[in-house]
C-alpha cells in the first residue's frame, strides 16, 4: 500500500484473536498486555486490569467494564504503549483506556507488508478499532501517533469521539534545528552509522539521550524510571527489526510532510469533525511550539493547552495537567451533546462550524 492511499474503508474487518504477551514484556503491576492478531498484522495492546486495587494511586476503576467510555492511546516514533502508562492510571476512573504498540514498536512485530508509512500505521489503528467494535473512542496520539490519529479522524469520523494531540508530528517545513538529527534517520546509511558509533555506550547513556531529547526537564526523570527505560531500550535494540522500524517510520513521516492534495496532513486536519484538544510544550525539541497556532486554526473544533516547561511528551512529564485538560474536553463534549438532545438535532458526532469558511 502506498503512502497516498486512504487508511481505511467501511468494509468489514475480521474479528481479532488474542494471545498472551511474549516473555520479557514489561507489564506494570496494575496493567495487562495482550497480543491481538489480525490477518497480516499483530498488535500488542496494553490496558489496566479491572481487578486492580481501588482508590488513590491504585488506579482501580471502581466501575464495571463497559460503564466508562473507551479511549485509545497511540505513541510516537521510537516510543511504545509504555509512554501512556501514567496517564492511563490518571484517567482510570474516567475512561476504559487501552494503548497499542504500533507495528514494529514496543511488543508488536513488524507488519507482514512492511508498510511503516503514516497511512500504514493509521490503517493498523483502524483495523484494530473495527475488529474490536470499540468505536467511537476518545483517541489520543503523541508525535508520530498524533499524525496517525489525525488521519484516522479525518477518514473515519465514525470511530472518533474526541481527539487529543500531544505535540503531533504535523508538517513543519523546515523543521526546527533540534529536530534535524532525528529526521536524518531517514537518510540511507545514517542509522547504521549511528549504531556503530554508539554500540559501546552503556544502556543508561542511550536511554538518557532519548529522554533528554524528549523531556523539557530531564531532571524530572527518577533514577528508577531511567533504569527501566534503559532496560526497555536495550531489549528493543536487540530485536532484529528495531532499526528497520525506526528508519522506515521516519521516512514515512518525511513522506507525509511532502504529500499534497487531499492526502496532505494539514488538509486532513481541516476535515476532522471531532472536538480536538491540542497540547504543546514550550521546550519541545522535536515539534516547534510555533506550529501550535497553525494547528489551532486548522482543526475545526479545537482548544489549545500550552505547557511552557514541557518537552515532547507532556503526558509523561505533566500527567496530572494533561489528565485534567482531557477531562475538560470530554465534559465539554458531553454537555454539548446534552444541550441538543431532545431537539432531534444531534448525530453521533456533531460537526462544528469550520474556521475560516
Amino acid at each position: 500500500m502506498s503512502s497516498t492511499e486512504w487508511p481505511g474503508t467501511h468494509t468489514s474487518t475480521p474479528r481479532s484473536a488474542t494471545s498472551p504477551a511474549p516473555p520479557g514484556s514489561r507489564v506494570g503491576e496494575r496493567e495487562s498486555l495482550r497480543m491481538v492478531s489480525l490477518p497480516g498484522l499483530t498488535l500488542a495492546v496494553r490496558g489496566l486490569r479491572e481487578d486492580a486495587p481501588e482508590g488513590g494511586d491504585a488506579g482501580g476503576s471502581g466501575t464495571e467494564p463497559g460503564a466508562r467510555p473507551r479511549a485509545l492511546y497511540v505513541h510516537g516514533l521510537g516510543g511504545s504503549s509504555l509512554n501512556w502508562s501514567t496517564l492511563m492510571l490518571q484517567l482510570a476512573t474516567d475512561v476504559e483506556g487501552e494503548a497499542l504498540d504500533l507495528p514494529g514498536f514496543g511488543d508488536s512485530p513488524p507488519p507482514d507488508n512492511g508498510d511503516y508509512s503514516v497511512t500504514g500505521h493509521a490503517r493498523a489503528v483502524i483495523r484494530y478499532l473495527d475488529s474490536s467494535g470499540h468505536g467511537p473512542v476518545h483517541l489520543l496520539g503523541n508525535s508520530l501517533g498524533g499524525a496517525v490519529v489525525t488521519r484516522v479522524a479525518a477518514v473515519r469520523p465514525d470511530l472518533v469521539r474526541t481527539l487529543t494531540l500531544v505535540s503531533p508530528a504535523l508538517p513543519e517545513i523546515p523543521p526546527q534545528r533540534t529536530a534535524w538529527p532525528t529526521a536524518m534517520l531517514a537518510v540511507p546509511g545514517i542509522a547504521g552509522l549511528f549504531g556503530r558509533l554508539t554500540r559501546d555506550w552503556p544502556a543508561e547513556r542511550r536511554a538518557g539521550g532519548v529522554l533528554g531529547l524528549c523531556y523539557g526537564d530531564p531532571g524530572r526523570v527518577s533514577p528508577e524510571d531511567l533504569a527501566a527505560a534503559a532496560e526497555e531500550y536495550e531489549r528493543r535494540l536487540g530485536l532484529p527489526y528495531f532499526w528497520d522500524a525506526m528508519v522506515r517510520s521516519t521516512r514515512g513521516i518525511v513522506n507525509a510532510y511532502t504529500l499534497g492534495g487531499q492526502h496532505a496532513l494539514w488538509r486532513q486536519a481541516e476535515r476532522v469533525l471531532a472536538p480536538t484538544l491540542l497540547i504543546y510544550g514550550g521546550r519541545d525539541q522535536l515539534v516547534a511550539f510555533r506550529v501550535a497556532r497553525r494547528a489551532s486554526a486548522a482543526f475545526r473544533d479545537s482548544r489549545l493547552l500550552v505547557l511552557p516547561e514541557a518537552g515532547h511528551v507532556a503526558m509523561m512529564e505533566y500527567p496530572e495537567i494533561v489528565a485534567d485538560a482531557f477531562r475538560g474536553l470530554i465534559d465539554e463534549t458531553a454537555r454539548s451533546v446534552r444541550r441538543f438532545d431532545g431537539r432531534g438535532a444531534v448525530p453521533a458526532q456533531a460537526p462544528a462550524t469550520p474556521k475560516g469558511d
